[in-house]
Formats: structure tokens, C-alpha cells, sequence
């Protein structure tokens, strides 16, 4: 395996590459100082575009790709799909208008494209003939179809969609008279995961695989049962079979991280088992010569945090092999080069998305290149990329100050820049660019890693509040990133500090299981750490600091308020705040109480007490104010409904933020995202004093 790249030289290489290729873009289009610029608002928001789902066609001379679009009047993202020569000429829209329109995928010849669209109201399954532009629709099906993947022969594509089943039924009710209005029947739950966060209560049934013939006609269904379907489905070379990641054991519930992969024959119907490894398999991907199959692997370690593997299997003898096992990483979104001979994998590492080629000794090539600029709200890594004809990538360029363009990179050149999407806005504001910083944590001397933006028009020569920013998780990571909610704090006057404590990924599975079974902990170290190195700058008042976080950060901003109260405030965004009770009402009840603990909270209740910022509460002296979204079962609004009670009868100064209609992401609407900042805004300005002009203070 050959990935001797240092964790210095990494850091070194990522940031150098961020100056030189897109420091130089800043005011691109624009001849103006950035000082003479207005900064980003809120009313921006709804003019932000950004690319992603970007897709090379066969002959490797066009990219399809998903252009999103924020729409003022419905409030809701637009995503239309656009096509671009790779030479950055014809850009142009190829299927648009009222509706969302997605998933863009070639087929093999590259003479049409298949793409989901949700203009006829359900989404469906549609075909386009790119020499006529003649379109078809292929499916008309009650519920919505997903992952659809051609086969390699062009002849049918293959999707994945819910197959509703019975629901469990107890009593019989009275036949109710002709014309009587009753209420709705009873509903009866049997299962595990009745709800899901964005998804409300779930209907009875699973996902199963379909195919379909490219042209039209009646789709076929290729599995059933109840076991559950996960991920990308995958074709054999010969067009003949499909494999894709399935639980299929009898007590699928207490067993939710055992998917193995399968192949459904189109011939016979026949499922042949394909892995059986201790743990989840998923993404899987078969090699163009058919000899092949690449696919993620986990252990299922009791542990907070597993990282996937990259696996190859040899499919004339079965013999399976780590590809990775020195690249202490999570690997993803596996693509075959066309020869044959190496594969393209996703991970994040030190905070942003990377790609790399390996080939089939497992020696791994790092591409010169950073995904982003898809994850709107917080810098959390994000992007996507696509191996398409003669081996060109396409991919969401990731910036610190705009959301993702898209790029491409070609072999023995430099990568090209294909749209310019947000220079229009964008590069008419001042944006607040990203600065990285290092220090040892108070508990251990372990080196953490965090970002600092500075308000535009930033004086090194006085002091500005600062907010320090969580994120969630707690398996997860921010980098330098683009991030909407950062640009706008940054915009009212704040520096603006986020990080990656110990439980952040994109370090290593070590890394990443520091908190296992000690969440909140040592990572409150980490955060209080990071705030007095940044106050030693000279430019961040001590007296002005503020703190807020979502989900795992709003757990640790409620812990934080319960340790300290050097802050002047604080907002808990959707937080857990009772283990005990969270483990029983959260969607994915079972996966969190049986892998963040080690027994049920009735067998260990203190071990779920101590860890909860519910028992911190009678230390809180900081004024608090929870959000939470009215419809997020994943941290339940019983755990923000919680924290604000015992506030209001300790006497603290709380409010309450209710975002109706939202789920635990918050800002799936454009709106729900400014509600979310505004609020935020609003509750520190009860408690900013503006010192900046009277506080002396320079950075040296």
C-alpha cells in the first residue's frame, strides 16, 4: 500500500492549494476592492446557486449535471439539470421548468439520458433522446423510484422503490353507517423505526430492486420481503443480474448494521448471497470487464465509529481483500476507471472531501483536488464527482466563500473550472475567507484543528464577540468549507470560530473513538482550549463570547453551559439533553442505544445521567435559547422541550424557537435557514455589548 503522505504535509498541501487556486478568484469579475463591497445578507440567500450529481457522458465530452437554485416565491430549491462541453463551452439548460428535475445518467452509448422528474406531481422515471430531444415517460408508479443505474447494454434501467405492505392490524372496528363521518381507524405499530426523521410515520413495507425497459413497459420487481434495501444497486457486465446491499436476516431489527450484498438474476429470479462479513457491505461496484467487485465494508465493533473499508473481490474464485487498509478513512462512492485496473473512492480527510485512485495492489494516488460547496448551512465536507469516457472527472469544486461550481480534472493537465455560478452575487460581496489554527488540548496535549472567520472589514487593531460554532455528529467534520451560516455571522460583525474536537472524523478511527462512551467529555477540553488560543490573538474580546451548535454541538453547547459561564450567551440547537429518554424516542432508537452505550438505560441508568447536559442544568447561569424544527425525530422536540422546562424553573433567561414544518436538517426550505441565523443573531444581540471601537487589541 503506498499512502506515505504526512499528517503535516496533508494539511500543508490542502491549504496551499486553497490560496493559489482559489484565493485567486475572490473578485473574480469584479474590479472593485473588497472593501468597497456590501457583505452577504440574509436577502442573498434566496440568489445562491450551486452545482452537484455531476455526471461525464461515455465519450468523455459533455457533463450532465443537477443545478440548484433557491426560488423566493415557493420557497424551496429548484434543481434543473444543465450539460456543459469539457471545455467549458454549451453550457446550457437540458431539461427545466416547473418542477424539480434530477439524477442525471447517461446511457452507456450516451445517445439519452435518463432522470427523475416530479413534474406530472409523483416523481418518475423519464427518458430523453439527446439527438431530438424527444422524451418519454418510462414509469407511472405510486411511489417514487431512486438509485436508477443503466444497464450496460442499454436495454432496461434499474431502481429501487418502496413497496408498501399491509400494516399490522389488532381489532376489528364496527361497520360504520352510510354517510357517517367517524374518526380516522386506529393505527397499530409493530415495528422498531415507525418514524424517520424527514420522512414523518412511516408506512409499512420496505425499498425492493425493479427493472424496467428503457423504452417503456411494465416494470419488474427483483426482490421482496421484508428486509430492507440500502444504497446503490450495481449491474453484472452481461446485463444479466443485479447486485445490490440488503439486510436479510429474520431479526433484521436488532441487527442494524448487518447489510450484505446480493445478486438478483433477471433470468431466474435467483438472489445468490455474495458477502457475509461481520458488519455492513454497501456501494457496490462491479468492474467493466466484469472480473470484479468493489465494495465498502465495516466492522461491527462496539464502538462509536467504524470506518468503511475498500474491498475487492475477485468473482471467478470469491477471494475478497482489503484495498485500503493502511488509509485510516471511510471510503465511498466507489467508480471503476475503464480499464479496469484502479478505483476511484471519495473520503474525507483533515476537514474536506478528497478523491483518490487505487489500484488493485492498493497503492493510492491522492488527486489534486477539493470537493464541497454542497452542504449549504455549516462547512461540513460535502461534494460530489463522477469517472465518465477517456477516464475525465467531473466534480463540485469546493471554495471557502461560494457554493460548489463545477470542474474537471483530466489526466496530465490541470483541472478546468466548467461554470461560474454564484460570481454574479457572490463576487459583488465582501465574503469572509476561512483561516486555519492548531492547538493542544488542555486535557492531553492531543492537536486539534479549527477555522476562524473574520467580519468583512476586519481592523487587526480591534477587538470583535465571537461565536463559537459546534457541529453536530458527533462523527462528522467541518472544514474550510463553504458555509452560509458562517458568511452571515461573520456579516454581523462576529469572528466566527468553528473546529473539529476529538469525535470528529476525517483524523482516523482513533481519532474519531476518543469520545466513545464519554460524550460529552474531553471534547468540552478541546472547544475551551481552542477559545483561549484564539483570544491570545488579540483580536477576539474575552468578554464577548457566544456559543451555539446543532444537534451533537447543541449537545455540547448545552454542556458547555453547564461547565462554564464565561459565555454571554448561548443557543442549544436540537440537542439531546436526557440520554435515557432520547435513546427511547429518537427514530433510530436501537442503533443509538446499543452502539453509544454499553447496556439500556434501565440496566446503567447512571452512565446514561452522567453523560446527559440535563444534569449540568442547576450550574447554568448563561442566558440559553433552544431551536429545534417542530417535525425532527431525530433529537426529539421532547429533548429541547426539556431543557427550556427546567431553564423556565430555574429562573434562566431561555427562549423557545419553534421552526414548524422542519426536520432535524432545519433549513431543507431556504426560509427555515434565515429563521434559523436571524434567531440566533437576535438572541446574542440581547446580550452583544459593541465594544470594538474602545477595546485595543492587535494580532501579531
Amino acid at each position: 500500500m503506498t499512502h506515505k503522505t504526512s499528517h503535516r504535509a496533508r494539511h500543508t498541501f490542502v491549504f496551499s492549494f486553497l490560496l493559489s487556486s482559489l484565493g485567486t478568484l475572490a473578485l473574480q469579475g469584479n474590479p472593485a476592492l473588497a472593501a468597497d463591497l456590501p457583505a452577504f445578507s440574509a436577502e442573498d440567500v434566496f440568489e445562491m446557486e450551486y452545482a452537484n450529481d455531476p455526471q461525464v457522458s461515455p465519450d468523455g465530452a459533455r457533463v450532465a449535471y443537477v443545478r440548484s437554485a433557491m426560488d423566493i416565491m415557493t420557497d424551496r430549491t429548484r434543481r434543473s439539470i444543465w450539460v456543459v462541453d469539457v471545455d467549458g463551452d454549451n453550457h446550457r439548460p437540458l431539461v427545466s421548468g416547473s418542477g424539480t428535475f434530477s439524477s442525471p445518467r447517461w446511457s452507456p452509448s450516451g445517445d439519452r439520458l435518463a432522470y427523475l422528474s416530479n413534474t406530472e406531481g409523483k416523481t418518475q422515471l423519464f427518458v430523453q433522446w439527446l439527438d431530438g430531444g424527444e422524451t418519454a415517460k418510462v414509469t407511472t408508479l405510486p411511489e417514487s423510484p431512486r438509485s436508477i443505474v443503466w444497464s450496460p447494454d442499454g436495454k432496461h434501467i434499474a431502481f429501487t422503490r418502496f413497496v408498501p405492505s399491509p400494516p399490522p392490524k389488532l381489532a376489528d372496528m364496527l361497520a360504520k353507517p352510510k354517510g357517517a363521518k367517524w374518526a380516522e381507524p386506529a393505527t397499530v405499530v409493530d415495528r422498531m423505526t415507525f418514524r424517520f426523521d424527514g420522512g414523518g410515520y412511516l408506512p409499512t413495507g420496505n425499498q425492493q430492486v425493479f427493472v424496467v425497459p428503457a423504452d417503456g413497459g411494465a416494470p419488474r420487481q427483483m426482490t421482496s420481503g421484508d428486509y430492507p434495501i440500502s444504497g446503490s444497486v450495481s449491474w453484472m457486465p452481461d446485463s444479466q443480474s443485479i447486485i445490490f446491499s440488503s439486510n436479510r436476516r429474520e431479526d433484521v431489527e436488532y441487527h442494524p448494521r448487518q447489510n450484505d450484498l446480493y445478486a438478483a438474476s433477471l433470468v431466474t429470479g435467483e438472489l445468490t448471497q455474495m458477502t457475509d462479513h461481520a458488519g455492513p457491505e454497501s456501494d457496490p461496484a462491479v468492474s467493466p470487464n466484469g472480473r470484479y467487485l468493489a465494495y465498502t465494508s465495516a466492522a461491527d465493533t462496539r464502538q462509536g465509529y467504524n470506518r468503511s473499508d475498500l474491498r475487492i473481490m475477485d468473482l471467478t474464485s470469491g477471494e475478497s481483500r482489503s484495498l485500503t487498509a493502511d488509509l485510516d478513512r471511510s471510503v465511498s462512492d466507489i467508480q471503476w476507471s475503464a480499464n479496469s485496473k484502479d478505483v476511484w473512492i471519495r473520503y474525507n480527510d483533515l476537514g474536506v472531501a478528497r478523491i483518490a485512485e487505487v489500484d488493485l495492489k492498493g497503492n493510492l494516488k491522492q488527486a489534486d483536488i477539493v470537493l464541497g460547496g454542497t452542504a449549504l448551512g455549516r462547512p461540513y465536507t460535502s461534494g460530489a464527482f463522477s469517472v465518465g469516457g477517456k477516464d475525465r472527472i467531473a466534480y463540485t469544486l469546493g471554495r471557502d466563500d461560494r457554493p460548489a461550481d463545477l470542474a474537471l480534472m483530466r489526466s496530465g493537465k490541470s483541472s478546468l473550472q466548467l461554470t461560474d455560478l454564484n460570481s454574479d452575487l457572490m463576487g459583488q460581496r465582501e465574503m469572509s475567507r476561512v483561516e486555519r489554527m492548531v492547538w493542544p488540548s488542555s486535557h492531553d496535549g492531543l492537536e486539534i484543528e479549527g477555522w476562524v472567520m473574520k467580519p468583512p472589514g476586519f481592523d487587526p487593531g480591534k477587538q470583535y464577540p465571537m461565536i463559537l460554532e459546534i457541529h453536530g455528529g458527533p462523527h462528522s467534520a467541518y472544514g474550510p468549507n463553504y458555509s452560509t451560516e458562517a458568511q452571515l455571522f461573520a456579516a454581523a460583525g462576529y469572528v466566527v470560530f468553528y473546529t473539529n474536537p476529538r469525535g470528529s472524523t476525517s483524523y482516523g478511527e482513533k481519532f474519531a473513538n476518543e469520545i466513545d462512551l464519554a460524550y460529552p467529555g474531553y471534547d468540552y477540553d478541546d472547544l475551551i482550549s481552542g477559545v483561549d488560543a484564539l483570544i491570545d490573538r488579540g483580536y477576539v474580546d474575552s468578554e464577548q463570547l457566544f456559543v451555539t451548535g446543532g444537534s451533537g454541538g447543541g449537545v455540547l453547547t448545552a454542556w458547555i453551559v453547564g461547565k462554564t459561564d464565561r459565555f454571554r450567551a448561548a443557543v442549544v440547537a436540537k440537542p439531546v439533553i436526557n440520554w435515557a429518554s432520547f435513546v427511547l424516542t429518537a427514530d433510530l432508537n436501537y442503533f443509538f442505544a446499543t452502539t453509544w452505550f454499553d447496556a439500556a438505560p434501565w440496566e446503567d441508568y447512571e452512565s446514561y445521567w452522567k453523560r446527559s447536559p440535563l444534569s449540568l442544568v442547576g450550574n447554568v447561569s448563561t442566558p440559553t435559547m433552544l431551536l429545534t424544527g417542530e417535525e425532527d425525530y431525530r433529537t426529539p422536540m421532547s429533548e429541547t422541550e426539556q431543557y427550556y422546562q427546567a431553564l423556565k424553573h430555574r429562573g434562566i433567561e431561555t427562549l423557545m424557537v419553534r421552526i414548524p414544518g422542519a426536520s432535524h436538517s432545519i433549513y431543507a426550505r431556504p426560509s427555515n435557514l434565515i429563521a434559523k441565523v436571524n434567531n440566533i443573531l437576535a438572541w446574542f444581540e440581547r446580550y452583544r455589548e459593541d465594544s470594538s471601537d474602545d477595546q485595543d487589541g492587535a494580532a501579531e
